[in-house]
């Protein structure tokens, strides 16, 4: 899946197709944020609100995920209120203009918002992505 290149403003959109390009996913409003599930919530759209002042997403992350990321780049990830606790990853959207690494960026977040679908997709879903 190749997103289009991402506008650092908005970047709504091409997180949108990227989690709607998994198999099974929805996309509903959750707290007042687009959000996406597949039979669970496992990415959540965090723009402006929720205290944080960046552009960013919420999403499931495997166990040691959160605190490995956060400790490798704190000023990319952080610990999201309300959902940090039970290991999700916040994951900073501002883009740099510099269109290699907003390629480098889109190839990123397609990884992190896979592995999030892979903690939370039941088990045919998954196998649907894996083969």
């Amino acid at each position: 899946m190749t997103a289009r290149h991402p506008d650092p403003a908005d970047p709504l959109p091409w997180l949108r197709e990227i989690c709607l390009s998994l198999p099974e996913v929805t996309e509903n409003q959750s707290h007042g944020s687009p959000s996406w599930f597949v039979r669970r919530m496992f990415v959540s759209y965090a723009g402006h609100h929720h205290g944080h002042p960046h552009l960013a997403f919420w999403c499931a992350a495997a166990p040691g995920v959160q605190a490995e990321l956060v400790a490798e780049d704190p000023a990319r990830f952080f610990r999201p209120a309300y959902v940090g606790h039970r290991g999700w990853l916040g994951v900073v959207l501002d883009g740099t203009g510099d269109a290699a690494a907003d390629r480098d960026e889109i190839t990123e977040i397609t990884e992190i918002v896979t592995d999030a679908w892979r903690c939370v997709a039941p088990a045919r879903p998954a196998g649907r992505l894996d083969s």
